[in-house]
């Protein structure tokens, strides 16, 4: 792991490398290049509007991979693991459920299922995806537990009321973000939070220099983040369990300081 976790992406050497190891998995990435390329074009330095465009693309292909599933049974496993985390660590059927990023609901539909009615409010900035969202709620039968899917253009919240929620959430959200945009849900994410109640993040760690690869993949120092959500008055500390799952993301728990 630590030799993986000091892995440059972005360099041109460890992309030859990878190249040789995976010459299968060279078309992919070049049909990837060839897309940031005409997408940083088209939305100029707007973040959200080039990944908003991304998954159009992903979404229009397979919602399943377009959340980062490779297979249908990749995406039931990696739904079940975020749940069956969040239960160990505290979610309750009572809880009220913010979900960033909720994608065609590959944890939510499990959250929604054992939550409380109209308990769940997931936002994406994705129309595509949250169609497919819908889809999940009518093929798993969970219309009646009114949850609430909302578009959104940033991670501002500015529509979410005043400490409201017990339990907020966000998967493989900054992932796919740059600092900026990490910052501005940092900011505003502890108005919608109840007392008492958390933040939960996964990210891409790294122990090495941070990197980007193709606007899309982003790789972040646990103490940038930690120190982001201090500069916004919360506290975060690192949820090393999460580190024994076989996911290669890493988590952070943000709350407000007692």
């Amino acid at each position: 792991m630590s030799r993986r976790l000091h892995t440059d992406r972005s360099s041109l050497a460890h992309r030859l490398r990878y190249a040789l190891r995976h010459p299968t998995r060279v078309p992919p990435y070049l049909r990837r290049f060839v897309r940031d390329l005409r997408l940083r074009r088209m939305t100029g330095g707007d973040h959200v509007a080039y990944y908003r465009a991304v998954m159009k693309d992903d979404t229009a292909r397979n919602p399943e991979s377009a959340v980062g599933s490779a297979t249908h049974e990749r995406w039931l496993a990696l739904g079940e693991m975020q749940f069956d985390y969040l239960v160990r660590h505290g979610l309750s059927p009572e809880d009220r459920m913010l979900e960033i990023g909720c994608g065609n609901l590959r944890a939510g539909r499990l959250f929604i299922a054992y939550l409380r009615p109209a308990h769940y409010h997931g936002t994406d900035i994705s129309p595509e995806i949250l169609l497919s969202a819908q889809e999940t709620l009518v093929r798993h039968g969970l219309q009646a537990r009114l949850p609430c899917l909302t578009l959104v253009d940033d991670l501002r919240l500015a529509h979410l009321p005043d400490g409201h929620f017990t339990v907020v959430h966000a998967h493989s959200v900054f992932s796919h973000s740059p600092v900026p945009v990490i910052d501005e849900c940092l900011k505003h994410v502890g108005r919608v939070l109840a007392p008492g109640g958390f933040f939960d993040f996964t990210y891409n760690r790294t122990l090495g220099a941070e990197h980007q690869v193709l606007r899309e993949d982003f790789y972040y120092r646990t103490e940038t983040l930690v120190r982001l959500a201090e500069s916004h008055g919360l506290t975060a500390r690192p949820m090393d369990d999460w580190e024994e799952l076989p996911h290669r993301q890493s988590k952070i728990r943000v709350t407000h300081p007692q």
